[in-house]
């Protein structure tokens, strides 16, 4: 019986996306506009290009929830542009309008997703190597990216402290829907942390460790639904999670495993000198791994995922389209368990190169 209900909530949840991504199909045949129908440069899109340009603006960031025509929640916008310009994303229509604030216009472009100051039609200019060149002002927007991200915070601050206050409570004895949650909580103790940290250290990194793990797999989870969101296929976002292992693991090593990095006991002197800066090297190139990892990973099951998606546009026959629908619906029961091998994999990493750090030599 749970298992059919799981297996209903997932077929819902795919519908959703193969109902937003036709509504957006039927939506760019309907508006004739420059930027959905025709490219920069004013050539009118194929089919093809028009499904790769949605697939582009899906991984990208925007400033509003778009599930479908009828269903968007639009974002604060706050631009720094001698002042403060503060408006509701609404006012740019999806993109397809200008946005006007104190005498100024702006409007989004849809080859990077940003915001450029341009005239009262909205006209952005392209310079020799197809880069926009308006001005372009300073950003502080809540974009839905930012937004997720706050939400996916508050949802795990308020299930661990609330589960974290009944241990209190009931001597030791959790409650309430973080309970369900528990047993990842000790695997992650028992299973990563303290085989790869060590018993004598591992309890200083565990909030760490906990955070990262719960915060990459809840933000994957959301990717897959109708809400659009792309988190850790943003590099931006998978460069932050690697530089604070990066610092965590700095700044909490011990003498010796700086010794091994810049003088390694027993290695001859001069072969010292040569594995030295390879060492160090070492200590840039593991959070570097770690964030394309994450970021390749995830942006490529996005694009893999939604690529089939398009491919019922294309076919449009009682073959070929059930056959991509059924593909569909296969890769996104799998991507389920990418989004927690993702997390478990950077929480894996993080804690082997805090274990590096924190271990004791004796020699």
């Amino acid at each position: 019986m749970q298992r059919k209900k799981i297996l209903n909530l997932l077929t819902f949840i795919f519908l959703l996306t193969v109902l937003k991504t036709n509504a957006q199909h039927e939506s760019s045949e309907a508006v004739q506009h420059e930027v959905t129908q025709h490219d920069e440069h004013g050539k009118a899109l194929t089919l093809k290009e028009q499904i790769k340009a949605d697939i582009k603006h899906h991984l990208l960031d925007s400033h509003d929830f778009h599930v479908t025509d009828y269903l968007t929640f639009p974002l604060p916008i706050i631009l720094w542009d001698n002042g403060l310009q503060f408006f509701s994303s609404s006012k740019f229509h999806h993109g397809e309008s200008v946005a006007e604030s104190n005498g100024n216009y702006y409007a989004i472009s849809h080859n990077n997703g940003h915001i450029y100051k341009t005239d009262s039609s909205g006209t952005i200019h392209y310079n020799k190597k197809g880069f926009e060149s308006n001005e372009k002002p300073l950003d502080l927007s809540i974009t839905k990216n930012v937004m997720m991200i706050i939400i996916t915070s508050l949802i795990i601050f308020l299930v661990f402290s609330s589960l974290g206050k009944s241990y209190a409570k009931n001597g030791g004895i959790g409650k309430g829907p973080g309970r369900i949650l528990e047993p990842i909580v000790l695997y992650i103790r028992d299973e990563i942390a303290i085989p790869n940290i060590g018993e004598k250290h591992y309890k200083k990194y565990m909030n760490y460790l906990l955070t990262i793990f719960f915060f990459i797999w809840f933000v994957n989870l959301f990717g897959l639904t109708p809400l659009g969101v792309n988190i850790t296929g943003n590099i931006a976002i998978t460069f932050s999670l690697a530089i604070l292992t990066y610092l965590i693991t700095t700044f909490t090593a011990k003498k010796d495993y700086w010794k091994h990095i810049f003088w390694m006991p027993g290695v001859p002197a001069p072969m010292k000198i040569i594995l030295a800066p390879i060492e160090l090297l070492g200590t840039f190139i593991k959070p570097f791994a770690l964030m394309i990892r994450l970021y390749a990973n995830m942006k490529a099951g996005h694009v893999v995922l939604m690529s089939i998606i398009g491919l019922m546009f294309l076919f449009k026959s009682w073959i070929g389209s059930p056959l991509s629908f059924g593909l569909a619906f296969g890769l996104m029961i799998l991507e389920l368990l990418v989004a927690a091998l993702q997390a478990y994999i950077f929480t894996v990493l993080s804690a082997l190169y805090f274990g590096s750090a924190a271990e004791e030599h004796e020699h």
